[in-house]
């Protein structure tokens, strides 16, 4: 009930505001953090209807029709299985009262918007979508070679294996350790935690 009215003592609106990270706990999101595994909160923005929460892992997006209201929608995207795209942001015009903040996770879209007064801390939370996006996408080209080229050598040498018998135990041998390397590989370049990145851009 209290992180339900603490909208109304943060004075916010239908258009978002940025919350500082001294009140992430008056918020609902904070609840749905995987703090026992090392998941923190770099970025916060909170309207009345609506809950973004950027961790190092995943946007939580906690959807509701006022404040008050009893029934919420909670939805987690990992940024490992719901890569960042398509980022853009709409600063505000003359007589406008908000900024907006637009990207996909996946397939899913997202336009946020948020008081204009807070077009600094946007600015950075823009740069640190953006570099998730470009980390992603490289990281995406270097599994894809990677699955490649382990599926070239793994042509190569089962044609061998064809033309000579006695090369079937070096073949399973080089086919686990490319398994092995391939798992490497996933990890490596499937990046789960973005913490670096938004310590790199946020400034709160």
């Amino acid at each position: 009930m209290f992180k339900r009215a603490a909208a109304e003592m943060l004075g916010l609106s239908d258009i978002g505001s940025v919350i500082r990270r001294e009140d992430y706990d008056k918020v609902d999101a904070d609840d749905y953090v995987m703090h026992e595994d090392n998941e923190r909160i770099y970025f916060l923005i909170k309207s009345k209807m609506d809950e973004y929460c950027f961790t190092n892992h995943a946007l939580i997006h906690l959807d509701g029709t006022t404040a008050l209201s009893k029934k919420r929608v909670l939805a987690r995207y990992p940024y490992a299985y719901y890569p960042v795209r398509e980022v853009l942001m709409e600063t505000a015009g003359t007589v406008d009262l908000d900024v907006e903040i637009k990207f996909k996770l996946g397939e899913h879209p997202f336009s946020i918007d948020v008081h204009k007064k807070f077009i600094t801390e946007i600015k950075d939370l823009y740069k640190s979508l953006l570099k998730i996006a470009e980390i992603t996408h490289e990281n995406n080209v270097k599994l894809t070679q990677a699955q490649q080229s382990q599926e070239l050598a793994s042509s190569v040498l089962g044609q061998t294996n064809k033309l000579d018998a006695n090369l079937l135990e070096q073949f399973n041998g080089i086919r686990q350790s490319a398994f092995e390397w391939m798992t490497e590989s996933h990890k490596q370049y499937k990046r789960k935690d973005f913490g670096a990145v938004f310590e790199r851009y946020i400034n709160n």
